[in-house]
């Protein structure tokens, strides 16, 4: 089996490719491309009335790449995970080569949500979130997508269709369509450090 690096998972992700494995204990990674394939229109997430008005008291502190090992680890921390520790060595490189990003949520000193990804050209591919509070994946998303917009993405790729996704404005579409979504994106270039987080109110603007 061939050797999986930084260098060939930035490939794949340029393919439309991304891995898994079948949970924590093994040391096996394979390669998934759904025939549907999830992903976040940047202009469609929903947000509702109680979790604007979440957001609207803000109160909680938003940061980028603060934690992204954090971030990582609470993503992998539940009783079924696909993050096994070939992936989340390689997802630590990416991030250390500037190619994976975490967005996180803190009250406090405490973690209480974030979401993690790779970005490449002007595709954002999120690969896991979590919630160690209510609306803590929420609203990293919400801030998450505020920032993409802002920041030039212009596609979200989610990988898979959850309920919960799709009650936050998820979509399912099919491989062909994805993959022109993913062509124009690498034909972009956007920098999801290149500006400051958004204010809750450019949030709650944003994703109205």
């Amino acid at each position: 089996m061939t050797e999986v690096t930084a260098d060939l998972l930035m490939r794949a992700y340029g393919m439309g490719v991304f891995p898994m494995s079948e949970n924590r204990d093994t040391d096996e990674i394979f390669w998934v491309d759904p025939i549907r394939r999830g992903v976040f229109p940047l202009d469609g997430f929903h947000i509702s009335r109680s979790l604007a008005r979440r957001i609207q008291r803000g109160s909680f502190r938003i940061t980028l790449n603060a934690d992204f090992e954090g971030v990582l680890r609470a993503c992998a921390d539940r009783e079924e995970t696909w993050i096994n520790d070939t992936i989340y060595d390689l997802y630590v490189t990416l991030f250390e080569r500037g190619e994976a990003h975490s967005l996180e949520v803190w009250d406090g000193s405490q973690l209480i949500g974030g979401v993690y990804g790779v970005t490449l050209g002007a595709a954002f591919f999120g690969e896991s979130m979590f919630s160690r509070q209510t609306d803590g994946s929420k609203i990293a998303l919400a801030f998450l997508i505020a920032h993409l917009r802002r920041s030039g993405f212009t596609l979200f790729d989610t990988q898979f269709l959850t309920d919960h996704l799709a009650s936050l404005g998820a979509i399912e579409i099919p491989r062909a369509d994805y993959q022109k979504l993913l062509t124009w994106a690498l034909r972009q270039s956007a920098d999801i450090r290149a500006q400051s987080l958004p204010a809750p109110s450019e949030v709650l603007s944003a994703c109205a």
